[in-house]
C-alpha cells in the first residue's frame, strides 16, 4: 500500500524537460517517475503543484499524444 508518508517528496524526484523545450519560455512540463507513479509539473511554475498518474495512464497519454499533429 501505497501511503503519503512512504511516498517520496516531490523535491526528491528526479525532474527530466522535454528535449524539445527551449529557454525561450513557451509551454513546457516536467516528468519525474516514482514507484507506481508519473508526476508532471509545469517547468515555469515548479511550486504550483503537479499531476500524478499510473505509468498506465501515463503511457497511453504519451501513445495517443505522439499519434497527434502538431499545432502552432
Amino acid at each position: 500500500m501505497n501511503t503519503e508518508h512512504d511516498a517520496p517528496a516531490l523535491s526528491d524526484l528526479i525532474w527530466f524537460k522535454s528535449s524539445h523545450s527551449g529557454d525561450q519560455g513557451g509551454n513546457c512540463v516536467e516528468v519525474a517517475a516514482a514507484p507506481g507513479t508519473v508526476h508532471v509539473r509545469d517547468s515555469k511554475d515548479r511550486e504550483g503543484g503537479s499531476l500524478a498518474f499510473t505509468p498506465e495512464a501515463w503511457a497511453a497519454f504519451v501513445g495517443f499524444a505522439a499519434t497527434q499533429p502538431l499545432t502552432a
